[in-house]
């Protein structure tokens, strides 16, 4: 009997912990961090360690790890292993799905501009 308590509680854990994973895997909710946005603009210019990142903010070295762990799982960054470092380098194909998200607004903003444009133009006639 307290073997399936276990076992009960060991699933119980297990899933909660893969749904809280899987909730965590959305680019959008990994973006809203300035912290985490910070980085993405950091890589993006050149493959970083987490020690290079860290230098860069004025946090600790195991805070930025939590940030570049959220950032691999939703796939925004990925791990090269060179010697005993790890590398982390923005994943530009993730970043792609960000830009169609946006795009879809930047339309609608050129169109609200334009109508403004012609507006303003009759005002000033």
């Amino acid at each position: 009997m307290r073997n399936r308590k276990v076992a009960r509680i060991f699933a119980t854990d297990w899933f909660r912990n893969l749904i809280i994973n899987k909730m965590r895997r959305d680019i959008f909710q990994a973006i809203a961090d300035p912290t985490r946005r910070s980085i993405l603009a950091l890589i993006a210019l050149q493959a970083m360690t987490p020690n290079a990142i860290a230098e860069n903010f004025n946090t600790t070295r195991q805070a930025v790890s939590k940030h570049l762990k959220i950032l691999t799982e939703c796939e925004l960054v990925k791990q090269e292993q060179q010697g005993r470092e790890i590398y982390y380098s923005l994943e530009i194909e993730k970043m792609k799905e960000i830009d169609v998200w946006i795009n879809q607004f930047r339309k609608i903003w050129e169109i609200q501009f334009n109508q403004l444009d012609k507006v303003l133009s009759t005002l000033k006639k």
